[in-house]
């Protein structure tokens, strides 16, 4: 009776505190980041952004200070699905501000890609006085 028992519980790789049941399949893949991991994650994404060319650098600061002003409660950078057209009008808008300021400027592609992922930082709880220091 005692191994019928032992068959119906979950395996122990499966018992996660407060879960009853089976884990759901992405909760089982390695390196899972699940609720209250995403200051690993922002940490991950410092590091990684350390490495970017020196000019990148320069664009993602000034990203990030010309966000500053986007950047209230209410904003559509905290939208659950912010509007696309209204990102790529804010990439379009740092753009020509990186036009005036530099020689070479980023292209558009660029701009939007260090903006999307600063708005993620500052979605997923980063304030950019944290990421000051790496630049």
């Amino acid at each position: 009776m005692e191994f019928h028992s032992k068959l119906l519980q979950p395996p122990v790789e499966q018992r996660v505190r407060g879960w009853n049941g089976p884990l759901p399949f992405y909760m089982s893949y390695p390196g899972y980041f699940g609720p209250g991991q995403e200051a690993l994650l922002l940490q991950d994404l410092e590091y990684l952004q350390q490495m970017y060319p020196a000019d990148v650098k320069r664009y993602q600061k000034r990203i990030a200070e010309v966000l500053d002003k986007a950047d209230y409660e209410g904003s559509m950078i905290y939208d659950e699905y912010p509007d696309r057209y209204s990102l790529r009008a804010l990439a379009g808008s740092m753009l020509k501000v990186l036009q005036n300021e530099e020689k070479n400027p980023p292209s558009e592609g660029m701009i939007q890609i260090l903006l999307f992922n600063e708005i993620f930082k500052r979605r997923h709880g980063g304030r950019r006085g944290m990421y000051e220091r790496i630049f």
